[in-house]
């Protein structure tokens, strides 16, 4: 009995492993494949997918994943792991969707097609997507991303020998060379974030300071966007003001925060306010790059005002030809019924 469950389950995993878009070699399995790389002192593929409805993912699958160059270029420095996000459920078990979904979250995914590069812990190094130019080309990308690897470890291992702030300063270079969100270096280095917080106390290389704003601008955009979903755009623009008046940001994230007040504004009708909103943005801080978007943002803010105005104006005037009709009738008909007594 135990022989053939045992079988039975190798069967099953087979059939699972030939419905993976990516075809033989690829697992779905997240803490499978952790070991795997462990054992095999590889790192990890994490290919974030929608098999059945993106059309780069199936793109990148076609070009890439599936050739026997791209299989043979990466068997000796990758597991490869595919987390498919389907229309059709029914590709997968109720266990593997729950996983994925998870870790969809845990890895902060925007948008698909997302890959990975992880260490055998699961902590991601690099990002990347779809790169044109076939298999062997995103072989070598994948070679350069490897590299990070190498630049992280190595300057975590310096951080190691050192003390104080030159500790502090070799984790935050390690944690910068791999060019992650913020929230992803959150969620996967909050060991390495109070080890500098440690080493640093006084935070003489100011990572501390820009990673706590960070997470106070990205608390700020929620409540932003909850306020918004309910189309409470007074509450938002309270909260755009409070949160100005607090003087807890500066910089380009003062200047955001003056831009949503501006779309803020638009949204409510203010357009002459919104207007302003931008002109005061561009004021804190003229050299950015936002700087040069939020001109062309006046001028659709202006042509959206242009269009409001005409529909406004052709509605009464609608509505006033509409009004000179009817009593135009109703005189009519006064005067019929005058002629007819």
């Amino acid at each position: 009995m135990k022989r053939t469950s045992v079988f039975l389950a190798a069967v099953f995993a087979a059939i699972l492993g030939s419905a993976l878009a990516g075809g033989e070699g690829w697992s779905s399995d997240f803490d499978a494949a952790k070991k795997q790389a462990a054992e095999g002192k590889k790192s990890m593929l994490i290919d974030f997918t929608g098999s059945d409805w993106c059309g780069w993912c199936i793109k990148l699958n076609k070009e890439v994943f599936v050739h026997d160059e791209f299989k043979t270029g990466v068997k000796d420095k990758f597991v490869l792991v595919e987390l498919d996000y389907p229309r059709d459920k029914s590709k997968l078990t109720e266990a593997t969707i729950a996983q994925n979904e998870e870790l969809k979250d845990k890895y902060e995914i925007r948008g698909f097609p997302t890959i990975l590069l992880a260490d055998e812990e699961g902590k991601p190094f690099a990002r990347t997507g779809y790169q044109a130019g076939g298999p062997e080309a995103y072989v070598a990308h994948l070679d350069e991303l490897l590299a990070i690897r190498a630049k992280r470890d190595a300057a975590f291992a310096e951080a190691d020998k050192a003390q104080g702030v030159e500790k502090a300063k070799s984790l935050v270079a390690a944690l910068k060379s791999m060019e992650l969100e913020d929230g992803l270096v959150a969620n996967f280095y909050g060991d390495k974030i109070e080890a500098i917080k440690a080493a640093d106390p006084n935070d003489e290389s100011g990572y501390v300071k820009g990673v706590e704003e960070k997470q106070k601008f990205a608390k700020f955009q929620d409540d932003l966007n909850e306020l918004g979903g309910k189309r409470d755009f007074d509450g938002a623009l309270k909260l755009a003001d409070e949160t100005l008046a607090s003087g807890q940001f500066q910089g380009d994230s003062q200047q955001q925060i003056m831009v949503f007040k501006g779309m803020i504004q638009m949204q409510r009708g203010k357009t002459e306010e919104a207007i302003k909103a931008l002109d005061e943005a561009m004021a804190y801080a003229p050299e950015s790059g936002l700087s040069k978007q939020i001109e062309s943002l006046k001028g659709r803010f202006a042509q959206m005002s242009e269009r409001k105005a005409a529909a406004e104006k052709a509605a009464a005037e609608k509505a006033a030809a509409e009004k000179e009709a009817a009593e135009k009738e109703a005189a009519e008909k006064d005067a019929a019924t005058d002629k007819e007594g």
